[in-house]
Parts: structure tokens; sequence; C-alpha cells
């Protein structure tokens, strides 16, 4: 049984996580409704807490990147990407379900870690509460338009070993809201989450799995 904890949101897990000596690569790291704008943003946050931070995305407006920093940052697919140095931590926040080929990306992400190094995802759970309450109400739950996938802890654990990973650790989010405000039926969903969590964290929001290579 691998080890679980749990974490209110990204605030928490990357202050638990991520230390002033690692070099991170931000996967993906340009959306995620926020901007450089929010002192929410999650790569604002990894800078503010790894040593060097490393950007990719697909799509991103380099004007708003400092000059000085443009050089960390490539306009790639997470399937398709290389750099000319290695990373002690890869952090893929609410990343691998928007992919076409996430195994092409694990594949990626192996290449790019230093020995020792880790990977961070986040992705939402198929068995959260709201999915399974969806489920009963509705024909099927509300889903991102842009997502290709949905994970549990059996078939991403499956998909990481064949693609060279060793799972090592598996942890639930029970907020994303960190960096807008929650609506009251949000926040009294995050009460029953917190309470479910004394016994289980099993049906919170999203998943984190903490990753190293085989």
């Amino acid at each position: 049984m691998k080890e679980v904890f749990v974490v209110k949101n990204k605030i928490d897990l990357l202050d638990t996580l991520i230390k002033k000596t690692d070099s991170v690569l931000d996967v993906g790291f340009w959306g995620q409704g926020v901007t450089f704008t929010s002192e929410m943003w999650p790569h604002k946050l990894l800078k503010e807490r790894a040593g060097e931070v490393y950007g990719l995305d697909i799509e991103f407006d380099e004007n708003q990147i400092p000059l000085a920093e443009r050089h960390r940052y490539k306009k790639t697919p997470a399937e398709n990407f290389e750099f000319d140095r290695g990373f002690d931590v890869i952090f893929a926040g609410d990343l691998i379900e928007h992919l076409t080929n996430p195994g092409l990306f694990l594949e990626n992400a192996r290449k790019a870690l230093l020995p020792g190094g880790r990977l961070i995802i986040t992705t939402p759970n198929t068995y959260n509460l709201f999915s399974i309450a969806g489920k009963i109400t509705r024909p099927e739950p509300i889903t991102n338009s842009d997502h290709t996938f949905y994970f549990n802890r059996r078939t991403i654990q499956t998909l990481l070993s064949k693609c060279g990973w060793n799972v090592d650790q598996f942890g639930f989010m029970y907020s994303l809201e960190y960096g807008l405000k929650e609506s009251l039926n949000k926040k009294f969903l995050n009460v029953i989450y917190k309470a479910l969590s004394i016994f289980t964290p099993k049906y919170m929001e999203t998943m984190i799995i903490i990753a190293t290579v085989k």
C-alpha cells in the first residue's frame, strides 16, 4: 500500500513538496485559469519556492515573460520536448488529462529528470464525490470539454509502470479554487471532503502522484 497524504490546495501541495534547492520544469505552465497578474498562479507559486523554474506549453505570450528569463521557456507540446539540462522536479499540474498521448509525455519526462528526481502529477480523481453525484443524478457527470482521460489510482499507476516509473506516493487534494471565491455549495462540499478524509480520502476532487524513474 502506497503512502497516502492529504492537502487542501496547490499552495499546501507546493509548500510540502518543493524545496529551495530544486530545479523545476513546469509542464503546461501557462493555463490553469490565471496569469502573471494573479498571486495564486501555480507557476508563480513555484518560482517563489524553488531555486530555478523552467516552463513549457503549447501556447503562451512570451512578451509577458521577462527578457532575461525567456530562455527558460519553450513553446512545444508536452509529448515532444527537450531541454539541454536536467531537473530535480517535473511538475505536471492538471495536465495529463488534456494530452492525446500521455505515454509520450512520460517518456520525455523520464529523460529530463536528474538522477533521484521526482515527477509530480495532479489530475482529477475519477471517483470524486462530485462526479459520483453527477453520475447518479444525470446521464453523465459534468466534465471538462478539453479532457481526454480520467484516472483512478489503479489506472494511473499502471500507465506509469508501463512507461518506466515507480509510484512512490499518492495524495489527494480537496479544494481547487485557491485563487477564486468558492460558491456556498463548493464550500459545503469541501467540509464533506475534509470530514471524509478522517476515514478515507478516495472521494476527494484531485489525485496527486509522486513518481520516480525505475
